[in-house]
């Protein structure tokens, strides 16, 4: 049996508790993206300080204090020791960590995280000293084993996405009976060495949603983390296991649609990135007002898996990423004050592990063949040989004596008690009993009795059939009836007569095919549009088969259905949003939705790539082709 054991149940006082650190870094200034050169509007005082400049009035500055502050030349390693590396041994003694990264787009939020070959970010760093650690301490401990695991996943317009299973599904959110997060279906890679992480992580980073902005030509169009697990198992009993977890999450940034010109898909993926960081910042608000309110975790999916982390049982870090520009000031002063209320954050991490509770009948058995000693018979049955000896040795007790006389009154109204219970029990099962004979009884003869209606039914209904079996046989037997002919004579209609078809020579197909103009008629619920082909006639007159047939495209000139395609083709991949809908069959909505595959996925390269586009099946596909092709032939 296996329980919940908080270690530090043992220890004085109160749980400990633990506040979000926050580190804020500076991106260095980019010369090449400012325009007016008005230089930076925020820089650093000292390791722990920054000022920047007051929008309400410029000749003022606003000073904030962090826990740590990482200018423009900072590097990624210093990043790492200073934040990052301290929280890192709680994993291995069961305890969560939590590493995100915020700020506007474009603030180099991917940098610190991922990095690159050649300046390796924070999560490359963070995998490769926990397998230090890990080694470390299976060499010091030799009771205790390790095994580490990964899982990756992203956040994108509020579905949650397993980047090391590309093709699965949107995956469900749950809470278990410890409050712990959990994603059930969420793959769970097993890890021996950063070599094997590295060989997972890489090409499942890249399956993350990227796009290019005007701002950021790699803008991450999603929040993505990474979990690694550590286990720690005890070898020997009584089995004791430990859980840590680490969260490395690269969030998106906050966007200015204004500015980064997003339209279509990317408006809509800036506004999910945008409501998820907005429901963040009313976590935090929520945590830092206390008094028991309600935390809206539950309001995005980022916020519920960040529960953790906020307000929860791990050691967090968050790093701002900001920028020095002023076309970032407002981003930035937001992201400023966004860490400085995340600073007053207050977590509670202990650790949880799994025992194996000890089983109680093996240690008294093992006990009792101890205090036997070399008899080899267990001490309870000494015992009751000994009871048995001592009971015939003592004399018999007189039964009206006062103490036994009242026991056995006792003795005798529980039995009494007891028998009279049973034998009610008894009388109400009999009772039950019966009572079914009689209900299965009364259904017997409700049966017994439709039988009998049936078999009744049954024989009239021969009867009559065969009552008008015979009536008909009657009917039969007799002599026709004749029409008497009239004797007085009728005058002769006068028969129109039909002169012969002069069959001429039939022409082919191709040449004689006359396309007629369309008739277009109005419904009182839509408007439909009729398209005649006329063809000529061969074989004596025997008509062509009509264009609404399933092979009209074999009654059409190749050539015409070629162009045709071409210029349907044409118009869908290079075709304004009017364009599109001028097409047959398409509407606003189908218009929208083939400009966005076409700025997704390119140019369609044939026509039967539309039936990629959702709602548009093989039989409207048909339909389109069939009236956009008429269509073009009748104009």
């Amino acid at each position: 049996m296996a329980q919940r054991v908080s270690v530090n149940d043992g220890a004085a006082g109160s749980k400990r508790t633990s506040r979000v650190r926050v580190a804020v870094r500076l991106r260095p200034y980019l010369d090449k993206q400012d325009e007016k050169g008005e230089g930076p509007c925020v820089r650093g005082l000292g390791p722990q300080k920054l000022e920047i400049i007051n929008w309400r009035n410029a000749t003022e500055t606003l000073q904030y204090q962090f826990d740590v502050f990482h200018g423009e030349q900072t590097t990624q390693q210093e990043v790492f020791l200073t934040s990052v590396k301290p929280i890192l041994p709680h994993i291995l003694n069961g305890q969560n960590a939590s590493v995100f990264a915020y700020g506007p787009t474009g603030a180099g939020k991917t940098h610190t995280m991922l990095g690159s070959q050649e300046q390796p970010g924070i999560i490359p760093r963070a995998v490769k000293e926990v397998f230090k650690l890990v080694d470390v301490q299976e060499k010091e401990q030799d009771g205790w084993e390790y095994s580490v695991g990964m899982s990756y996943l992203e956040i994108y317009n509020e579905k949650v996405l397993d980047l090391l299973s590309p093709g699965s599904q949107d995956l469900p959110i749950r809470e278990d009976k410890d409050r712990n997060i959990l994603i059930p279906g969420l793959t769970r890679t097993p890890l021996l060495s950063f070599t094997d992480f590295d060989t997972h992580f890489i090409p499942a980073s890249l399956n993350r949603t990227t796009a290019s902005t005007k701002i950021n030509q790699r803008s991450s169009r999603s929040h993505a983390i990474l979990l690694i697990k550590v286990v720690k198992s005890q070898r020997g009993p009584p089995h004791r296991q430990q859980t840590g977890k680490l969260y490395l999450v690269d969030l998106a940034g906050s966007e200015d649609n204004r500015r980064t010109g997003n339209q279509g898909i990317r408006l809509k993926e800036s506004g999910a990135i945008n409501l998820s960081l907005f429901t963040l910042s009313k976590v935090v608000d929520a945590l830092n007002a206390g008094a028991g309110g309600r935390v809206p975790y539950r309001d995005s999916k980022l916020t519920r898996l960040l529960q953790d982390s906020l307000g929860g049982s791990a050691h967090s870090v968050m790093i701002t990423n900001i920028a020095p520009e002023y076309r970032y000031y407002f981003d930035t002063f937001s992201a400023l004050n966004f860490a400085a209320k995340s600073k007053q954050i207050v977590n509670r991490p202990f650790v949880r592990e799994t025992v194996l509770a000890p089983t109680i009948a093996p240690l008294k058995r093992a006990r009792e063949e101890q205090e036997a000693g070399g008899s080899g018979e267990p001490q309870n049955k000494k015992s009751k040989e000994g009871k048995k000896a001592e009971r015939s040795s003592s004399p018999p007790v007189h039964p009206h004596s006062s103490p036994d006389s009242s026991v056995l009154d006792r003795l005798l109204a529980l039995e009494k008690m007891m028998m009279g219970s049973a034998e009610r029990e008894r009388l109400n099962l009999l009772k039950t009993v019966a009572q079914s004979r009689k209900e299965i009884q009364m259904l017997k003869e409700k049966q017994k009795e439709l039988e009998d209606k049936a078999n009744m039914l049954n024989k009239q209904n021969e009867t009559v059939e065969k009552e008008s079996k015979d009536a008909l046989l009657f009917k039969t037997n007799l002599p026709p009836l004749h029409r008497k002919q009239s004797t007085a004579a009728k005058p002769r209609k006068q028969q129109a007569v039909v002169t012969p078809l002069q069959v001429s020579q039939v022409q082919p197909l191709q040449q004689c095919a006359v396309v007629c103009k369309p008739s277009q008629f109005l419904d009182k619920k839509k408007k439909r549009i009729q398209i005649e082909v006329c063809e000529g006639k061969e074989n004596g007159g025997v008509d062509r088969p009509p264009a609404d047939d399933v092979n009209w495209e074999s009654h059409l000139d190749s050539a015409l259905l070629e162009q045709s395609r071409k210029t349907i083709l044409q118009t869908l991949n290079s075709g304004s949003l009017k364009d599109l809908k001028s097409l047959q069959l398409i509407g606003d909505k189908k218009a929208k939705l083939i400009m966005g595959w076409r700025e997704i996925h390119g140019d369609f390269t044939q026509l039967e790539d539309l039936k990629k586009i959702e709602g548009i099946t093989a039989k409207r596909f048909s339909s389109f082709i069939k009236a956009n092709i008429l269509s073009s032939m009748g104009k």
